[in-house]
């Protein structure tokens, strides 16, 4: 009898080591399929940030653009701001709208000439 009981024992051991391995590749196919799952969400959102990205770029340089089209407008008006309080411009603004004249100054008109 002492050899059936080791050799029950010894199949009793190799039914355990059986099952323990197929646990532990199941357990190894579940920890790669979550893995894999997390590797994958992981790329889409790597994707959809990227993209995101470029957006805020492409909005960075239409803002950059705009901003210097702001300040070529703002040296603009300084610009017609200088004009406007020089002598020349009020002058100019008193001929043409109000038709002041100096006391001394003679203004020649044209005439429109009939066909």
């Amino acid at each position: 009898m002492d050899k059936r009981e080791k050799a029950r024992r010894s199949g009793a051991r190799r039914t355990k080591m059986r099952r323990k391995a197929k646990q532990n590749k199941s357990s190894m196919v579940c920890i790669t399929l979550l893995s894999l799952a997390v590797a994958g969400v992981m790329s889409v959102q790597m994707v959809s940030l990227y993209e995101k990205n470029q957006d805020y770029r492409d909005r960075k340089k239409q803002l950059e653009a705009d901003l210097e089209d702001e300040q070529l407008r703002q040296d603009e008006l300084k610009e017609r701001e200088e004009y406007i309080t020089t002598k020349e411009y009020i002058e100019n603004i008193a001929k043409t709208k109000l038709g002041l004249v100096y006391p001394n100054e003679i203004i020649f008109k044209e005439t429109e000439e009939a066909p």
